[in-house]
């Protein structure tokens, strides 16, 4: 956050769409503004109740920039509080920091309210943990290459995909062969479980369980081009694992160890620490 000035742009992670996926915060923010920038093709219209009223209210979805960063010169000039809501979080493909870098050549104090990105949202919704122990460990977020913003070298899905681990893709639907083709390449196997979720959380929502040997044959029966995001790895489908931390044979800070299950720990392949000299 910057220095006190006059006035203040915050950015608001709404969620994937469900107003009530809102945080208490980013409620605040929208109820304490002047002015309420966000893009109805991306949020629900039920978050801008918590708009106080006399609040000027923009769809950014239908102006460029050029549009938005007049409020913001407007907020400086005025000393207005500005709302602008983007979807998920904000730190995911958000177009903020140009924002921030303008916000802040204009003296505007700025404040950034994080937000459920879609790929937890949909985690919750299959009922899935995205890292299971032994099985993944990582999350990659990523999209796929070709779109209308370049991906820097090494950034390819295919490359990515040769870790093995669970990976979220966002912004590929409308390439679904060319997604599948990169995944295959880069190592996962074709019986791979993928969810394909549409607009999680809207009214609209529609999740699908398939392969990657499957994934763009599922894509096109559905027609789904848009608002989709792609869970890929093994972790979807895995069962029968257990976390160490909450082994009876494991020991922490708060927790000793019970000395006969943590010798079943050991035996059972897991890493294991050395027992402390009391426990």
């Amino acid at each position: 956050m910057t220095g006190t000035t006059s006035g203040k742009v915050t950015f608001v992670g709404a969620g994937p769409g469900a107003a009530d996926l809102l945080t208490f915060r980013a409620a605040r923010a929208i109820a304490e503004a002047d002015v309420v920038v966000w893009a109805a093709s991306l949020v629900q219209e039920e978050v801008l109740a918590h708009a106080r009223e006399g609040a000027r209210v923009l769809d950014s979805s239908l102006v460029p920039m050029e549009d938005v960063l007049a409020v913001y010169e407007q907020a400086a000039r005025d000393g207005l509080r500005v709302a602008r809501i983007h979807s998920g979080d904000p730190s995911l493909w958000g177009a903020v920091q140009e924002q921030l870098e303008r916000c802040r050549a204009l003296g505007l104090e700025t404040e950034i309210v994080p937000g459920v990105s879609s790929f937890s949202a949909v985690a919750a919704i299959v009922q899935r943990e995205l890292t299971v122990p032994e099985v993944a460990q990582s999350v990659i977020l990523t999209r796929l290459g070709g779109g209308k913003t370049p991906m820097p070298p090494g950034e390819e899905v295919r490359e990515f995909a040769r870790h093995g681990t669970t990976m979220a893709v966002f912004l590929s639907a409308a390439r679904s062969g060319q997604l599948a083709a990169e995944l295959l390449a880069g190592g996962y196997a074709e019986e791979t479980p993928v969810v394909v979720a549409h607009q999680a959380t809207w009214p609209e929502e529609l999740v699908l369980h398939c392969t990657v040997g499957t994934l763009e044959a599922t894509v096109k029966a559905h027609r789904l081009w848009k608002h989709t995001l792609f869970l890929v790895g093994p972790a979807l489908g895995a069962e029968g694992t257990r976390s160490h931390l909450y082994h009876p044979g494991h020991f922490h800070t708060f927790r000793k160890a019970d000395r006969r299950a943590r010798r079943t720990l050991r035996t059972d392949g897991a890493s294991a620490a050395p027992l402390p000299a009391d426990g």
